[in-house]
């Protein structure tokens, strides 16, 4: 069923077109190209113009206007808003730091004000050149889709002299399509009361967009200036958001379930949108199998089947909510007990081939004991194959959960695919948990709510490869001895440490602390943490989204390594820290 379908024009053509200003200065949701293009033609016209982007701003200055030819230091002195994390601002200047590397950088916090917002910079020439400068970056007060206050960058103008807010194509398109969903007639009914909605209210929610936006690479490991990408995550996260509030639960809540939400943002000649309600897609999508060991792209779902059976032991199943089976293999012996998973979220690319060429090498080591489900969201990861196919460079978090919409780690009924995880918990009687994880290995943002992503503001920048123990009460000294033995384990890794050191360092330039702890040099989080039925749960998570080749082997080789370097010092974990543990 279709909710929505509309056609706009592009914003540029339209005020080129209209204008008959003397100067004009415009910050729009455009690429480089076309904000050149649209000068031109107003300079023929007899119109002095700049056209700016409203997406990062103070960066696209830099890229664009700001002569960085001898530049030796900048103070940026980033503003602050009431509406605005204090961060904020400085979190959109990343990666400044990475992009001129022979320039110093040095930002500190502006005065809190209640205006639009501008960059104060002082600028340091080698010969002896010391220029201010502002960079204005437009932003507005408004109520989100989640009924939230929310400071979001916006289309703005300045005509002779004046400015005010100019709406754009992109703005328009992403809210009229949200205001046609949230006002659509969902599945509603009643049980003589109150009516409520029951879930799912779909099976598939189709998005799909065309925008012409050029992505533009940064020339610094995998960012990327990616408006479409950024659309997708908007369209994304502001749905859940909404059906969040439309079940009553609280912002951020795993548990709802409103069925497969896909964003669809392609490249295209003009804006376009059609919002429609689908069946689940069952394809499958297939590419040549790769060595575990030097992978260039992510498993096809085949291959992860096949090198799963080459483990031996006793299979086991459940099945997904479109109907895909969901595998894993129990080896039986008489080590402790390990789980081992990978795919609960099936955007993370890395863990499936990572856990498989650590199974296979513990499956040849006399009394290995574990059971391993490399694929726990056949649905999602599906779905990320679909998505990849278009932009395989974008980080598509709608195939992160199950095609029900929800986590499967907060799903609490163990049917369908969670169904894998209790019956890996029975085979093996397992006290330890290696849950393989990874996260954006670019920037992620939400620039039409509030720019940083509610409710996952640790992982906007990459801050290298670091790892989350949970432990249940009691299990303290436990986990503190499993993490200082992987970690001094995981120093030995090939290049791994400087990679984290690279990245930490970047991220603490844009973004502060990391607020994790160091541990024999890698950033970790142990927290008591009731929420698991297995006693010590260890989650790696390494910058995988989006990467391939040589920078996806890294990730693997990565994760093979925690898996290994946990399995085996769990083995010689002292008796007495288990013993009279409740399991």
């Amino acid at each position: 069923m279709i909710l929505f379908d509309k056609r706009y024009p592009a914003t540029l053509d339209t005020l080129v077109e209209a204008s008959m200003a003397a100067t004009l200065e415009t910050w729009t949701f455009d690429d480089r190209a076309t904000r050149l293009r649209a000068e031109e033609t107003l300079a023929s016209r007899g119109i002095t113009a700049r056209c700016r982007s409203a997406y990062k701003p103070l960066v696209c200055a830099f890229r664009e206007e700001i002569t960085t030819e001898g530049l030796t230091r900048v103070e940026v002195n980033y503003p602050r808003h009431p509406d605005a994390p204090a961060s904020r601002f400085l979190l959109e200047s990343y990666p400044l730091a990475a992009l001129y590397p022979g320039v110093g950088f040095q930002f500190a916090a502006g005065d809190m004000r209640d205006e639009l917002p501008v960059y104060r910079l002082r600028l340091h020439y080698a010969d002896g050149r010391d220029e201010p400068l502002e960079v204005l970056a437009p932003n507005r007060r408004h109520l989100d889709f989640a009924d939230e206050q929310a400071l979001s960058p916006c289309g703005w103008q300045i005509v002779d002299g004046a400015g005010e807010t100019l709406t754009t194509s992109y703005e328009r398109l992403f809210a009229e399509a949200m205001t046609a969903i949230r006002e659509a007639e969902w599945d509603k009914r009643s049980g003589g009361g109150e009516p409520y909605f029951e879930e799912p209210y779909f099976e598939e929610l189709s998005i799909t967009v065309t925008l012409p936006i050029a992505d533009e690479p940064l020339g610094y490991a995998d960012e990327v200036l990616s408006l479409r990408e950024a659309l997708h995550e908007e369209f994304y996260f502001s749905l859940l958001e909404m059906f969040q509030r439309r079940s009553g639960r609280p912002l951020g809540d795993r548990h709802l379930q409103p069925g497969q939400i896909v964003p669809e943002i392609r490249l295209g000649n003009g804006y376009e949108v059609k919002v429609e309600t689908r069946a689940y897609d069952r394809g499958s999508i297939s590419s040549p199998r790769e060595a575990l060991d030097a992978v260039s792209r992510p498993l096809a779902p085949a291959q992860i089947a096949d090198e799963l059976a080459t483990l031996g032991g006793t299979p086991f199943y459940a099945t997904s909510i479109a109907g895909r089976r969901v595998e894993g293999r129990y080896v039986a012996g008489r080590d402790r007990g390990v789980i081992v998973s990978a795919g609960q979220h099936a955007n993370e690319t890395s863990s499936p081939a990572g856990t498989l060429l650590a199974a296979q090498a513990l499956a040849q080591c006399e009394g290995a004991h574990f059971a391993l489900c490399p694929l726990e969201n056949p649905d999602g990861y599906a779905l990320h194959r679909r998505l990849i196919a278009d932009n395989p460079r974008h980080m598509h978090h709608a195939a992160r959960y199950t095609a029900l919409g929800d986590d499967l780690e907060y799903r609490e009924a163990g049917e369908h695919e969670t169904a894998i995880r209790h019956e890996a918990e029975r085979l093996t009687e397992a006290r330890l948990h290696l849950n393989l994880h990874g996260y954006p290995a670019h920037e992620w943002t939400r620039p039409l709510s509030g720019y940083v992503p509610r409710g996952f503001e640790m992982w906007t920048l990459p801050k290298g490869f670091f790892l989350i123990l949970r432990h249940a009460p009691g299990w303290a000294d436990a986990s503190r001895w499993l993490i200082e033995a992987v970690t001094l384990a995981l120093d030995e890794v090939p290049g791994l440490r400087a990679f984290n050191d690279r990245q930490i360092a970047l991220f603490e330039t844009h973004a502060g602390d990391t607020g994790f702890e160091r541990v024999n040099g890698f950033p970790c989080l142990v927290t008591e943490d009731d929420r698991h039925r297995v006693p010590l749960t260890l989650i790696t998570e390494y910058p995988d989204e989006t990467v391939y080749g040589a920078a996806l082997q890294a990730a693997v080789a990565a994760q093979r390594a925690t898996v290994l370097a946990a399995y085996r010092a769990y083995q010689r974990m002292p008796e007495r820290l288990l013993a009279g543990m409740p399991h």
